[in-house]
């Protein structure tokens, strides 16, 4: 059984087949190998300039491209990019979607949250560890008041809120009840989202204001939060999700400048509690022993994606958004597209599958 149509399975949003590469100027190159001492690469703010990497420097295998681009669009991708220490190596969209044309995040904006949650810490408005009720006052959910007031933002962050998770993306209070303690128990769950309430009520601003000026303006992203039903979703083009891959990468600094201070990033990229190994503050991880699938408290042996480096974190969203990270190749990788798989999503193998044919273009 796959982890990763799963998760995909219980997260959030909506809408084919044509190639296209992108059109950056490619930089310099001084021989045929690439530097370890190569500085990481950012793209200013403000215009499409964006460096690129040939594969030849990196060694990587041309080959094998069009094995990886052939599954892309048969799986029914909108873009994917690869990043190498900054510099765009691997630039493709499909079926009219272009570099310019807006996509939805889904779960995989949940990172972002993560993100702007971090920032407000550091800047002193919230702890993670007091509890909601301290910030958007009690009676957020109907769960008696003492288990209520258990529930800490970390609690958020960790999906270890001991909310029932079988009641849909409702978060509204009589939608959110008492199934355990906090801290006793993993589940995927919606609920998250009141950190954006939390970081609102906070620092005085609306949560939209407070992202824009302190994560998306920074980096140079663009895109804007859309409420659809339940769920507050994040729009944006596919560079925009790659720069904010970009600033993962660097440990939460932008071209020097720390956005998010790094031991509360690295918090959020490590193991976060003793049930999900393979979950931090709202990023997914590889390389752990075991790992824990929404809606089901079963523990799987084993990665959460075994093609995939050991190094990597990740942000899934919905009908397979994705952000990879792998540190120790210095590799950021976006798809945006619509579901890989259509019929049977739980079944899927889609992530092991495009990491195994992404090995075969960069190993």
């Amino acid at each position: 059984m796959n982890i990763k149509n799963l998760l995909s399975v219980f997260v959030l949003c909506t809408v084919t087949l044509s190639c296209s590469t992108g059109d950056s100027g490619e930089s310099p190159e001084t021989d045929g190998s690439p530097s370890s001492s190569e500085a990481m690469y950012f793209p200013p703010s403000g215009n499409d300039t964006w460096e690129t990497k040939s594969l030849s420097s990196l060694g990587w295998h041309q080959n094998k491209v069009q094995d990886l681009l052939n599954y892309l669009e048969a799986k029914h991708s909108k873009s994917f990019i690869i990043l190498q220490n900054g510099r765009i190596v691997m630039e493709n969209y499909f079926s009219g979607h272009t570099s310019s044309t807006p996509w939805y995040w889904a779960s995989a904006g949940k990172t972002l949250t993560s993100t702007v949650t971090g920032i407000a810490e550091q800047e002193g408005f919230l702890n993670i560890n007091n509890k909601v009720s301290a910030y958007i006052g009690t009676g957020w959910t109907i769960a008696p008041l003492a288990k209520e007031n258990l529930i800490t933002c970390r609690n958020l962050l960790t999906m270890t809120s001991g909310l029932d998770d079988s009641l849909g993306d409702d978060v509204s209070p009589a939608n959110l009840k008492y199934k355990a303690d906090a801290g006793t128990r993993w589940a995927y769950h919606n609920v998250y989202v009141k950190l954006q309430d939390v970081v609102a009520a906070a620092t005085g601003q609306t949560w939209p204001q407070y992202f824009n000026t302190k994560l998306r303006d920074k980096i140079g992203m663009t895109g804007n939060w859309i409420q659809n039903g339940d769920n507050s979703v994040y729009w944006s083009n596919t560079r925009s999700m790659a720069r904010f891959g970009l600033m993962a990468l660097n440990n939460g600094s932008w071209n020097g400048t720390p956005i998010i201070n790094s031991a509360y990033f690295q918090n959020a990229v490590s193991t976060s509690q003793n049930i999900n190994l393979a979950y931090g503050y709202l990023w997914s991880l590889n390389g752990k022993t075991s790992y824990h699938l929404p809606q089901s408290q079963y523990q799987f042996s084993g990665k959460l994606i075994p093609s995939a480096p050991d190094d990597m974190f990740c942000a899934l969203g919905k009908n397979d958004q994705k952000i990879y990270v792998v540190p120790g190749k210095k590799i950021v990788v976006i798809r945006m597209g619509d579901a890989a798989d259509n019929v049977n999503l739980a079944l899927s193998d889609f992530d092991d599958v495009l990491w195994q044919k992404i090995n075969a273009v960069i190993n």
